[in-house]
């Protein structure tokens, strides 16, 4: 069902609120390259520091833009289990045609907590339902067990793998047949390498067409090509997380001319020394002049 690239849309701000002019050009951008899907409010679009009225207009907003035209998976997790039914089922009236679900964070659930979180979800709504693995950020890992547990319900029917490691998406890929999508750009290939679809992309707000092309070349078995642009982008997906996720991409596409570098605190703009690292790796790609 899921396969391909996927943007994890950044949240652009102006002057303290959500600038959604900004926000529609950005989803056009994303229309024009073609991609599979869209992902509003998802961590990577500040969804921790959006209220509850701004996290409900965003999703609205990109689901009436980019209705018909791509894919809408509508990030609608949260740490609180009611908190996450009521944004799924507001993205399902609202039209969206699947939903991301990053696990609880601070709260460390159990596995058998993390199970139950995710099934209550599930039970709550008839959208596709993609699992969000990051323990980086969530301070909880989803075990492969766990995953193949919830990959017997039948509208849990991803995960997002962002772990940092392989293993665990080897082990899942022996435990069951849940679709996988790389949450780290630079793992996307080697992920895919193993079986994983596609990936749910933070470097693709700002270079979409190469990273599509990338999955596009590695579904088709061309793995020469996808190499190739694997090395392209490599550098620039690095660079593009030398800070805390969304600021150096925010920065990158202040740069681009695409948004403002604003953010919501407590997260706060990098100092000049890794702005100018950001600067240097969109120079070496093409984006901006020396």
């Amino acid at each position: 069902m899921f396969e391909g690239t996927y943007v994890a849309l950044v949240t652009p701000f102006k002057n303290g609120r959500v600038d959604y002019d900004t926000l529609d050009t950005l989803v056009d951008f994303q229309i024009k390259a073609k991609i599979a899907g869209i992902v509003p409010c998802g961590t990577t679009g500040e969804s921790p520091t959006l209220s509850h009225e701004e996290h409900d207009e965003v999703i609205a907003r990109v689901i009436h833009r980019a209705k018909g035209k791509l894919h809408v998976m509508a990030g609608t997790g949260s740490n609180s289990t009611a908190e996450a039914i009521r944004l799924t089922r507001h993205a399902e009236d609202n039209g969206a045609d699947s939903a991301l679900l990053v696990a609880p964070y601070y709260n460390k659930p159990t596995q058998e907590g993390l199970y139950q979180h995710y099934k209550a979800v599930a039970e709550s709504t008839r959208l596709p339902l993609v699992v969000y693995n990051i323990p980086g950020r969530c301070g909880v890992e989803i075990s492969p067990e766990t995953i193949a547990r919830l990959a017997k319900i039948k509208n849990i029917v991803a995960v997002k793998h962002a772990t940092g490691a392989m293993d665990g998406a080897s082990a899942l890929r022996a435990l069951c047949d849940i679709e996988i999508l790389s949450g780290d750009d630079s793992m996307t290939l080697p992920l895919m390498s193993i079986g994983g679809k596609g990936v749910i992309s933070v470097i693709a707000n700002i270079v979409p067409k190469d990273t599509k092309a990338l999955t596009d070349a590695a579904l088709a078995g061309d793995y020469t090509k996808a190499e190739k642009l694997h090395r392209k982008l490599f550098p620039l997906a690095k660079n593009l997380f030398i800070a805390t996720n969304p600021i150096p991409v925010k920065a990158a596409m202040a740069m681009l001319g695409m948004c403002s570098d604003e953010l919501r605190l407590p997260l706060w703009p990098m100092e000049d020394s890794l702005k100018q690292k950001v600067r240097a790796a969109l120079v070496e790609y093409g984006l901006l002049k020396a």
